[in-house]
């Protein structure tokens, strides 16, 4: 699919890809955080599991956005990161125009 993919889009994706990495991990410890700090929710053991079930949850999310990391599947990421706002307005001017316009559809998929 993205194997026409313009080495500038391709530079663009490369930079933008760590930066959401870090932004989805910040907000996934951002949501640990809230299970670990909702003491009247429930028992130590039961804040556990779910962390553990949330941490097995954005693992699945973050291996479809981050993994595979080649540019021939780089504006399916890209697309993918749009539709968990881990892309901006910003970033995603950034692009080719056919790009944009890639990115933009699969994220309203």
């Amino acid at each position: 699919m993205s194997s026409d993919l313009p080495e500038s889009d391709w530079r663009r994706f490369k930079e933008i890809h760590a930066k959401a990495e870090e932004l989805c991990c910040q907000r996934i410890l951002a949501e640990v955080e809230a299970v670990m700090n909702s003491g009247a929710a429930g028992s130590a053991y039961d804040r556990y599991w779910k962390v553990y079930k949330l941490i097995e949850e954005r693992k699945q999310q973050m291996a479809r956005v981050f993994d595979d990391f080649r540019r021939s599947t780089a504006v399916m990421q890209l697309g993918i990161m749009r539709r968990m706002k881990l892309l901006t307005d910003e970033d995603l001017g950034l692009f080719t125009e056919l790009t944009r316009a890639r990115i933009e559809e699969i994220a309203s998929l």
